[in-house]
Parts: structure tokens; C-alpha cells; sequence
């Protein structure tokens, strides 16, 4: 287990200290049209693009959490989320078999990765606003929170450059997600706390699904053959 925490740390650094890591976006189009239509590059090169950017918000989401269980230890407290606990917007429902797979589409995918995005970007600029008030937060957990956050919007970006490129939709008007403003809203210490922790937790479980998703869409528009999430 030791070891690979210490592997998960080497890799997130190297995330972290990478310049190609830190600086662009998952897709970048320095060609695109005035009207954001088209991009000079091809769509299997942005999923490539998109792929890499989910895998390593997905991978410091990780770090994320163990780097918060280890806070909460310093601080005497031990906060446990219940097993099942919903964290993905109702909209959002995860197919859960191969028939289920089959049966949705690209549009599905790209607009359910649009809801997820989006529907987390608010959430995580709080928590990264409510961190830097802690007493002795990690500087560590401060860099990675603001990282997610920066880069979670890059990859929304790329996400609609894909809905452009793939479906042909020049603009996007999706259902919003719940309101969560009233989740992230509280005076007690304890909640405060609580509602970070839940934040960092479930948006690590919902940044697996994006990656999961944009995976399916690379197969299917690339490789288009047993492309499935199991």
C-alpha cells in the first residue's frame, strides 16, 4: 500500500511540475474558424487530447482525497461517507450493462460529460476558496485543489469543442444540474469541513466516470469495434 502511494505521489508530481501539464488546454484549435465551427485538428487527435486531460484530473482527484484523509488525521477527525452515496447530478444516469451501452449515443456521452463538468466547476472553486482557511492545510492539497479547478474548465472547453466537431452543434443548451448552492453554504466549522471532504470525494468518483465516458466516445468514433465500459 506504501508503495504505491509513494508511486501515485512521484506520478502527480511529475503532473504537477510538467509545463505541458500546467499550461494549454486538452484541445486546441489556434485555427478555428470565427464562427467556432471548425478546427484544424482532427477529432481523434482532440479525444487523444481530451482523454489524457481526464486521466490526470482523475489521478489528482486521488491524490486529492488521500491527502485530506491524511489532513483529517492530523486533526483528530475521521469523516466517513456512506457507501452508495449518490454524487453525480440525477440527470447523469451510468449504463450498467452491455445492452444499456449499446443502446445510448455520442450525443448522450458528450452532453452527460458537459452536465458532469459543469455541474462541479462552482463546487471546486469554493472548496479551493474554503481551503486556503484552514490552519494548516498542505500546501500540497492547496496546489492540487487549484489545479482541478483550472483545469476541470479546460476540459469543459474541450468537451464543447468536441460536441462542435462531432455533433455539429454550434451551441449547447443542456438541462442544468440541481442547485448547490444551498449545499455549500454553512457557518459550522465541522460542516465546513464535511462539505469539503464530500466535495473532493464525490467529484473523484464523477472524474472516473469522464474518463470512463471519453474513453467509450475514442473507441467509438476511432476504433469502433467492442467498445464498452466493462
Amino acid at each position: 500500500m506504501e508503495k504505491m502511494k509513494y508511486v501515485l505521489q512521484v506520478c502527480v508530481a511529475f503532473v504537477l511540475c510538467s509545463p505541458q501539464a500546467v499550461t494549454g488546454s486538452p484541445v486546441d484549435c489556434p485555427n478555428q474558424d470565427t464562427a467556432g465551427t471548425s478546427c484544424a485538428i482532427s477529432v481523434e487527435k482532440l479525444l487523444e487530447r481530451a482523454v489524457q486531460h481526464a486521466e490526470l484530473i482523475y489521478r489528482v482527484s486521488e491524490e486529492s482525497k488521500l491527502l485530506f484523509d491524511e489532513m483529517l488525521i492530523s486533526y483528530g477527525m475521521n469523516l466517513h461517507i456512506p457507501e452508495g452515496t449518490m454524487c453525480a447530478p440525477k440527470t447523469v444516469t451510468v449504463p450498467r450493462s452491455k445492452s444499456e451501452i449499446k443502446q445510448i449515443s455520442d450525443k448522450w456521452i458528450l452532453h452527460s460529460l458537459l452536465i458532469l463538468a459543469q455541474f462541479w466547476i462552482d463546487p471546486l472553486v469554493e472548496v479551493q476558496a474554503s481551503l486556503e482557511n484552514y490552519e494548516n492545510a498542505p500546501s500540497a492539497l492547496l496546489t492540487r485543489s487549484k489545479w482541478i479547478s483550472t483545469k476541470l474548465m479546460s476540459l469543459e472547453q474541450g468537451i464543447m469543442v468536441l460536441i462542435r466537431q462531432i455533433l455539429g452543434e454550434g451551441s449547447v443548451t443542456l438541462e442544468g444540474p440541481e442547485e448547490t448552492s444551498d449545499r455549500f453554504v454553512s457557518s459550522n466549522i465541522l460542516e465546513t469541513v464535511r462539505r469539503d471532504y464530500s466535495v473532493i470525494y464525490c467529484f473523484r468518483k464523477d472524474a472516473h466516470k469522464m474518463q470512463t465516458f471519453l474513453k467509450l466516445l475514442k473507441c467509438r468514433q476511432i476504433e469502433k469495434e467492442n467498445c464498452s465500459l466493462f
